[in-house]
């Protein structure tokens, strides 16, 4: 699971090296993917039954563990980490493939090429009235200024609920040629940095409104890149407005960015039967971030979806007997921005998004500490963002209900835009799906009732070298298994309850 925005390694999405080969198969074609009547849904629900009461039976998280198990050999052969970009994911991939295309799945790789800011020079200073240094970090990607940086007097943008976000909180002529200070909140870097610049600031500093570290900005693409900017403490930027609003204050802005491109891949897989009008989309990550193996985040994700294709493929003859196609796909770059599977949406047409009548995330399935948090579809929970598009909230009954009967205390959990849901979402996806939590801290009531430590993150290891093998609770692993399991089952056969 990515990291929020503020602290996202920053990377650019650009064209594709290589075009997906199942992109055409998302849209009816070919004699065998024909639209064909539906047969009577109390047949489709038994089917959908059936199916799905095999499937769980079958996919188990003591045959899951060996690709987990696999993850970690590459992660260690490969400098500790299984990041976009890197041999280690690309090893990854190499897996995923190979076992996906052995169970029987047309199989395809999805190439394309992002950027990794890399920060050359950062730094800023006050130069009057009182001279001082201060902490200052650049943005990714932010635009750099010449070697030794430069000068102007600060003007401080309007603080409210928005700050700096929207026009009327800069006055050009008060702008120009200056450089602009400006609160972080409520939008995003890359919107204040547009804004500032359009009011005719040469630079950016922005300041936190939190905690004591000074902001990692990030502005996602080097097209957004249109003044220097850096970003400093809330603590300076407090002190730096109080100065301005008694006189003028001059600063010195130096940075220096450089856009390194790399390239990774996606891997997808779809069964060769089942109407292509008709597609069940399901998703996992599988990169790591560079400081770790990444075998939670989200090698838990990745293998809990390789055994139910490779248990799906095995039930059903590669699919062949089914009604609904089955698309898997694991992500590359979700830790650098939701890259890949923000890729993958963009290159469809508008009749292949149609196409796909829901899309399942699984992002962290065997957190050490974790709970069992399902994406809230319907906003019964009112914090947050709102519901998911029609369909999201039925998705998010289906799997209550299959918690409910194997007695699984369970809570709700944001759309908060960390995972590969986004996209699909973005585009009026229904979507849904389980986590079982990274950085938050456990309740006191999901520690009564499900056990661990209330206080203490869902997985301590988040983002970090402890993410391994040996970090991974095999009981909710095993659980959320079976919960892709059903959800597989049922929506292969049976697709009605979507608008219950």
């Amino acid at each position: 699971m990515r990291a929020p925005r503020s602290r996202t390694t920053a990377a650019l999405l650009s064209a594709a090296v290589a075009a997906p080969v199942l992109f055409a198969a998302a849209a009816p074609a070919g004699a065998q993917d024909a639209p064909r009547p539906a047969k009577h849904h109390s047949g489709q629900a038994e089917k959908a039954q059936k199916l799905a009461k095999k499937l769980v039976k079958k996919s188990t998280g003591k045959s899951a563990h060996r690709h987990l198990e696999k993850f970690q050999q590459i992660a260690d052969a490969n400098g500790g980490n299984r990041a976009a970009g890197t041999k280690g994911y690309d090893a990854s991939a190499k897996y995923v493939h190979d076992r996906l295309k052995k169970a029987g799945y047309k199989v395809s790789y999805q190439n394309f090429t992002f950027y990794e800011s890399k920060t050359l020079r950062e730094g800023a200073s006050v130069l009057s009235p009182e001279a001082r240094k201060l902490n200052a970090v650049a943005f990714d990607f932010s635009k750099s200024t010449p070697e030794g940086g430069i000068q102007a007097a600060v003007a401080a943008a309007r603080v409210d609920d928005t700050p700096g976000c929207e026009a009327d909180d800069y006055t050009s002529d008060t702008f120009t040629g200056k450089i602009a200070l400006v609160k972080r909140g409520a939008c995003t870097f890359a919107e204040k940095e547009a804004a500032a610049a359009k009011a005719g600031a040469v630079g950016l500093v922005l300041y936190n409104h939190s905690g004591d570290q000074p902001v990692k900005g990030n502005l996602e693409v080097p097209e957004n890149a249109h003044i220097p900017a850096v970003g400093i403490t809330k603590a300076e930027g407090e002190k730096l407005a109080e100065q301005v609003g008694k006189g003028e204050v001059k600063v010195s802005v130096d940075v220096a960015t450089k856009a390194v491109p790399h390239k990774t891949r996606n891997v997808i897989a779809e069964t060769r039967g089942g109407r292509a009008d008709r597609v069940v989309g399901l998703g996992a990550h599988l990169d790591s971030v560079h400081e770790g193996p990444g075998i939670n985040d989200n090698g838990s994700g990745s293998a809990g979806l390789i055994e139910v294709a490779e248990k799906l493929a095995k039930e059903t003859k590669g699919g062949k007997k089914l009604t609904n196609k089955v698309r898997f796909a694991w992500w590359s770059a979700e830790e650098l921005g939701l890259l890949g599977s923000d890729h993958y949406v963009k290159s469809l047409s508008a009749q292949q998004k149609k196409n796909i009548k829901l899309y399942l995330n699984f992002d962290m399935i065997g957190s050490p500490n974790g709970a069992e948090l399902v994406y809230d579809g319907d906003n019964s929970d009112n914090t947050g963002e709102g519901p998911g598009p029609k369909g999201s909230a039925q998705i998010e009954g289906l799997i209550n209900g299959f918690l409910d009967k194997k007695k699984v205390p369970h809570w709700g959990t944001d759309f908060d835009g960390r995972s590969d849901y986004g996209a699909f979402i973005a585009n009026g996806i229904p979507a849904g799906g389980t986590f079982t939590g990274a950085e938050g801290l456990k309740t006191e009531e999901q520690a009564a009732k499900a056990g661990g430590k209330a206080g203490q993150p869902y997985d301590p290891n988040y983002h970090a070298a402890g993410d391994t093998l040996k970090n991974i609770d095999r009981k909710i692993f095993a659980t959320n298994i079976d919960v892709i399991a059903h959800a597989v089952g049922t929506y292969a056969h049976d697709l009605s309850s979507l608008k219950g």
